[in-house]
């Protein structure tokens, strides 16, 4: 009997580790039944029918809608799953309103719709003022490459801004991204947004300004993020050799024409790569002028 027990255990134990490994949840909803698709099986497509069953049977909505756009965008499904999440994510709590924001900036910027991302990423800016962001708390739980950590508002901010100035760069909008960048600097400074700046700046022919930009970056005085460093490195390194091209072309005529195109197309190749203006006054800070001091607290 005894023995019985044991194998019992040890099964429900090798039950227990392959839920653990496959990071697929015990069940037999179709909510479980599309993740171990997903996960186990890998097929995507039948992946998505069950994601789309357990949305409609209220099977774990929020993480359903969450995933099945995820595998759609991974699927180059990006328009299908921006419909979805706007068709059905009023059947999510609120609890996963941000998360699916977050979601759909990605699925926007894969799909080359920059207006809707800019009006989105506004919309969240003006919920951190409102105190809107994080459900009300001062800190929020993220993961990336497996670990967790907590985000402050002020790293989101940040991070919200970092995103809004690359789409104003998507539009040749070089004088809004270098307001935008400036302004996540003063919160926290950041390399890989100071080589954009130094983008904006070159883009807007003030080449000194720039220079200074990505020597900080070159010189370690601005960090990114861990592992980054050394690609942000490489990155100012890499606009500072553009930019003493551009420095080197003494004519605007003739041969140096051509050489200053085929430079500023290079520049335009750099920032396609990287891939993560009307007015000197932002629309969104002309929405949110009297709380941009709040925003930097």
């Amino acid at each position: 009997m005894a023995s019985s027990k044991r194998r019992g255990g040890v099964g429900g134990e090798k039950k227990d580790l392959f839920h653990v490994v496959h990071k697929v949840p015990a069940g037999d909803s179709p909510y479980v039944r599309a993740k171990h698709l997903q996960l186990v099986e890998k097929q995507p497509d039948l992946a998505i029918v069950w994601f789309w069953k357990a949305i409609n049977s209220g099977d774990r909505v929020d993480s359903a809608l969450k995933d099945m756009a995820v595998v759609m965008k991974q699927q180059d499904r990006s328009e299908e799953a921006i419909e979805a999440i706007r068709s059905f994510r009023h059947l999510c709590s609120k609890q996963a309103q941000e998360s699916l924001d977050n979601l759909l900036i990605d699925l926007y910027k894969k799909c080359g719709k920059v207006e809707e991302q800019i009006e989105l990423l506004k919309q969240k800016l003006k919920m951190i003022y409102l105190g809107e962001a994080f459900n009300g708390k001062a800190t929020k739980k993220a993961r990336s490459h497996g670990k967790k950590f907590q985000v402050s508002i002020q790293q989101e901010t940040s991070r919200i801004l970092g995103n809004l100035g690359w789409a104003y760069m998507q539009q040749n909008n070089f004088e809004a991204a270098e307001l935008v960048y400036r302004k996540a600097q003063t919160i926290e400074p950041d390399a890989n947004r100071a080589c954009n700046l130094g983008l904006c700046l070159i883009k807007q022919g003030r080449h000194e300004e720039a220079r200074q930009a990505l020597e900080d970056v070159r010189l370690r005085r601005i960090y990114g993020s861990g592992s980054e460093d050394e690609k942000v490195v490489a990155r100012a390194e890499q606009l500072l050799h553009e930019l003493n091209l551009i420095n080197c072309v003494s004519s605007p005529f003739d041969v140096g024409l051509s050489v200053h195109e085929e430079i500023m197309e290079r520049l335009d190749l750099v920032m396609n790569e990287w891939t993560p203006f009307r007015s000197r006054r932002l629309p969104v800070f002309e929405e949110i002028a009297t709380f941009r001091d709040q925003i930097a607290c």
